[in-house]
């Protein structure tokens, strides 16, 4: 699955909103080592360097695409990396992922893992998106449908892939972290055309696209015609898009 950058940076302002509260919530005072797990084009790791100038920022994403659109951000490291595969040094102070472990089926052991690895006095912080939403029932109904089950059954998710804040919250407990975990529920106000329709575009739609090629069209307009009822248009060309983020922040004692 390719990531297409500019297709994900639309909204950004409204995708940047949940790491801004994440952030907030990290304490740290003078870190040694800050890792983006999952960057993406960069544009929100950018903010590290100002918050911790005399640390060393790095950022890593498995998609070359997005860090080659990263690749303009000065202050930071960025490589392309396997979240699955990595563990932080010792002398990694602060950890945050915001809206990647959604896609690693293994990341509650993985946060353990990194729980584990942290030193003291270390941060871990993450962000997903909550997937208890029309957006995401309404791609699931209609790539299990008969028309297209046959193709994408194994495309998309048929079960959550997160946890609620409070098995988060849990996890860390368990994993010796003092902890905050909550929930968020954002009413982004969304213009345009289909505007539901591009925001999944860049995200939880993309292995759907990818697996139905050149038939992918007929699936976005059968789903957008989904959306326009479950998320109308007002005189205004407004669309309010309700969307759920589950948040947990650590910090090892």
């Amino acid at each position: 699955m390719r990531w297409d950058p500019v297709q994900y940076g639309r909204f950004a302002d409204e995708r940047g909103r949940p790491y801004l509260d994440l952030l907030a919530r990290i304490e740290a005072d003078a870190p040694r080592r800050v890792v983006d797990v999952g960057c993406g084009p960069g544009n929100l790791t950018a903010l590290l360097p100002s918050r911790w100038p005399d640390a060393a920022v790095e950022g890593f994403d498995s998609s070359p695409e997005m860090i080659s659109a990263a690749s303009g951000v000065t202050g930071v490291r960025f490589s392309v990396g396997d979240a699955a595969a990595w563990m932080p040094t010792p002398d990694t102070d602060v950890i945050i992922s915001n809206a990647v472990l959604q896609w690693l089926p293994t990341h509650r052991s993985l946060l353990r893992a990194w729980a584990g690895g942290l030193p003291s006095g270390g941060w871990l912080a993450f962000q997903v998106p909550g997937y208890l939403a029309p957006w995401n029932d309404l791609m699931i109904e209609i790539a299990l449908s008969p028309r297209w089950a046959a193709r994408l059954a194994s495309a998309v998710e048929q079960e959550v892939p997160v946890s609620p804040a409070r098995d988060y919250a849990q996890l860390l407990l368990d994993a010796g972290l003092s902890t905050d975990a909550w929930e968020t529920t954002y009413q982004h106000v969304l213009t345009g055309a289909d505007a539901v329709l591009e925001w999944v575009r860049g995200t939880a739609l993309r292995p759907i696209l990818a697996t139905l090629g050149s038939d992918a069209g007929e699936f976005e307009r059968e789903y957008a015609a989904a959306l326009r009822t479950a998320y109308p248009t007002d005189s205004a060309g407004r669309t309010l898009f309700g969307f759920n983020r589950i948040f947990a922040v650590g910090r090892k004692p």
